[in-house]
């Protein structure tokens, strides 16, 4: 019988044990997934203003590190192929978007990888009927960090909710299924990075589409992997951390995220677990939270 995830039993114990055995499903991946966490104190300005030639710095040294290759040309030379069609999907929630400093960082690498820049196509809304995405053979997936009124959090999984269908089809049971996305012929394993924005994550919310700027902060990071679950993990992390910090250890949970367990311990998608995932922490250090 499955267990039922709620908020008290979800804030019992670690984050560990939390990710790894709340909904009750079965263990299905083994290997451990390599998450990078990197931070720049100067990747955002006291105004908020994006640095981009540090982002690129930033991205460059996460893929690098996440490869394990000598520079990020090698890193990228891993992730496609010259001539392929690459999708980015992004993110146009008007009060936190991707940033195009992120968009840039990744077209200009892929450019170099040998990546027409005709056959490359960033978009969010019109994914599914866009030709780059419909012909796409690899997407990179890259989107702020925030909490979500319904899935609790918004992150690398449910970025891919505009690939679905029927985006209403996924909302119940707090998004429960999300992961399913990853399933679909548009989207089956073409995706090969993850970039989780959490320069000035959101870390509390009121609706669905509530902004309030007390509950943003700048933390000026990037989360980068090849695999979605494990990336949102390491944000739910961070998420918490903060809203405990924040709003007390009592709300240390948004709106139970179940989502990414399922697409785990169901869908088989990543490593919800942080058992099996290997963080690696690098750049500024200063209340890192995690």
């Amino acid at each position: 019988m499955t267990k039922l995830l709620t908020r008290r039993n979800f804030i019992k114990g670690s984050t560990v044990a939390i990710l790894g055995t709340a909904v009750g499903f079965p263990i299905q991946n083994e290997k451990k997934s390599r998450v990078v966490l990197i931070r720049h104190a100067d990747a955002v300005d006291q105004n908020s203003m994006i640095n981009g030639e540090i982002i690129q710095q930033m991205l460059d040294e996460a893929v690098t590190v996440l490869l394990e290759t000598k520079n990020a040309a090698e890193a990228y030379s891993k992730l496609v192929k010259p001539g392929e069609v690459v999708g980015i999907k992004s993110n146009v929630w008007s009060y936190l978007p991707t940033p195009p400093e992120v968009e840039n960082a990744i077209k200009t690498r892929l450019i170099q990888a040998g990546i027409p820049e005709d056959n490359i196509g960033i978009d969010d809304h019109n994914v599914r009927t866009n030709p780059i995405f419909q012909k796409a053979t690899s997407l990179f997936n890259a989107r702020p960090l925030r909490t979500h009124y319904l899935a609790g959090v918004s992150g690398c999984i449910k970025n891919y909710i505009m690939f679905a269908p029927s985006q209403p089809a996924l909302h119940p049971n707090s998004c429960a299924d999300l992961g399913s996305v990853f399933k679909l012929p548009i989207v089956k394993g073409k995706t090969r990075l993850n970039v989780l924005c959490a320069l000035t994550p959101q870390f509390h919310g009121r609706g669905p589409h509530h902004f309030n700027r007390r509950y943003v902060w700048s933390y000026k990071g990037l989360i980068v992997g090849q695999d979605p679950v494990a990336v949102d993990a390491v944000g739910l992390k961070l998420i918490m951390a903060k809203r405990t910090e924040v709003l007390g250890r009592a709300k240390a949970l948004p709106p139970v995220p179940k989502h990414i367990e399922i697409a785990d311990k169901k869908h088989g998608i990543g490593n919800s677990d942080f058992n099996r995932i290997e963080l690696f922490k690098l750049g500024w250090k200063e209340d890192i939270l995690v």
